[in-house]
Order: C-alpha cells, then sequence, then structure tokens
C-alpha cells in the first residue's frame, strides 16, 4: 500500500467512525456508520445523516444564477431524504411529461393494411415462435418503407421484404416477396443440390439500394461456413 492509500482509509475512518452523540438516543446507533446504507432504504423518513453541501460548486453555482435558481428544468433537490425517495419523485415526473404524447400519437397511428404472414393452432402452449429478425429501413428518396424479417421453421433459408409506401394512401408494386438463398453458393456443379444449403442469421439494410444478410451452412456438423454477402434491392 502507498501512503496515499493509508491516508484515504485513515480519512475514512475518522469522518465516518468518530462517535455521534445526536445518535445517542436511537438504539444501536452510537457511531456514524450507515452513510451509505441510509441512502439506500426505500422510506420516506429522513437521512440519519444529511450530506454535508457546503462548499458544494454545484450548489453555489445554483445560488448565484438567477435564472436557474427558479428553472422548472432542473430536478428539486431533496438533501433530507434517500435515493428510493427521490426516484420515486422523478418517475412521476417522467410518467406525466410522457402521458401527453402518448395520448397524442396514439390516437394519429392507425392501420394501413394487414397481411396475413402464417397461421398458428389454437393451443397457445404449442405455438412456435416464426416471425424473426425484423429490421426496420427508410427510404427518404423514394418514400418507401422496408421491413425486413425471417420466418423460422418450415423457410429458414427464405429472408422476406416487405414494402409500403410512406403515403398510407399510395400503393407500390411486390408489396412483400421472399428471397430464397438455398445453394447458390456452390462453387460447381458437382455439388448436390442439398450439399450446401444456407440459412439467414441476419439481415440489415446497408443503403437504400443494397442488403446485407449473415449466412450459415444449414448442415448439422462442426465448422459451418459464414458467409457476409451484400445483395442488391433490384
Amino acid at each position: 500500500m502507498t501512503q496515499k492509500d493509508i491516508t484515504f482509509v485513515a480519512d475514512f475512518l475518522t469522518e465516518h467512525f468518530n462517535e455521534a452523540p445526536e445518535l445517542y438516543n436511537r438504539k444501536g446507533k452510537y457511531f456514524n456508520v450507515e452513510r451509505v446504507g441510509q441512502y439506500l432504504k426505500d422510506e420516506d423518513d429522513d437521512l440519519v445523516s444529511p450530506p454535508n453541501t457546503e462548499g458544494n460548486q454545484w450548489f453555489n453555482f445554483l445560488k448565484d444564477s438567477t435564472h436557474l435558481k427558479e428553472s422548472p428544468l432542473l430536478f428539486p433537490y431533496y438533501p433530507e431524504k434517500s435515493l428510493h425517495f427521490v426516484k420515486r419523485q422523478m418517475e412521476g415526473v417522467i410518467d406525466q411529461c410522457l402521458q401527453k404524447p402518448a395520448d397524442v400519437i396514439g390516437k394519429s397511428v392507425h392501420q394501413a393494411v394487414c397481411l396475413s404472414l402464417y397461421k398458428v393452432s389454437q393451443s397457445e402452449d404449442s405455438t412456435p415462435q416464426l416471425f424473426k429478425l425484423p429490421f426496420l429501413w427508410n427510404d427518404k428518396t423514394s418514400n418507401l418503407h422496408y421491413v425486413l424479417f425471417t420466418m423460422l421453421e418450415n423457410s429458414i433459408s427464405k429472408i422476406h421484404i416487405l414494402r409500403r409506401h410512406t403515403d398510407t394512401s399510395r400503393s407500390v408494386s411486390n408489396g412483400i416477396l421472399a428471397v430464397e438463398f438455398g445453394n447458390f453458393l456452390n462453387n460447381s456443379i458437382s455439388e448436390s443440390s442439398d450439399s450446401r444449403c444456407y440459412s439467414c442469421l441476419d439481415a440489415h439494410f446497408y443503403d437504400d439500394e443494397t442488403v446485407t444478410v449473415v449466412l450459415k451452412e444449414s448442415v448439422q456438423q462442426e465448422g459451418k461456413e459464414r458467409v457476409l454477402a451484400q445483395l442488391p434491392l433490384s
């Protein structure tokens, strides 16, 4: 240990373990060892040992600032309360701030189209997860909105592309289509059609005209090949 470390420990012991006569009337609390734990208690009681804010640069800055002192943008400080109390106060303020936008946005959203992708059995317990990798992309030049996703189970080698016009009153051709990778990466005609079948691990738009996909071999064996491919959207 360096002399600096020893000084830190000595200062800590001096500050936190000195006698606290004001606590003598509290059962079992004769020494000031609860300076950290008191902030973490989930209760509304005042702190046993409130912090000393004398010399704090932030508080001095607020006192000297006429505009900031009364600003509604600054969250009020409660020096006598625990962090749990402050957390509840802040959550209440945040909920209040978000309620109005949520109401406005919620009323402005409406369903533009409904596409049936698959059907599931009546039993919810046996329903498999079929929808995967939804990735959104907005082509601002052409005012088109894209959704990339894959369907598991019976179509793991396909990636689906949903395209909609941002103006819901207009439609575009080929609103939804699927691209099948299959065995298109076979190097020679001697390879069988089933020897190197690929499925999509991930897919994102690289730009307005290019889709980047991560492919893997579908065969169940060690050392599966991974391929990073960029496909033109056309």
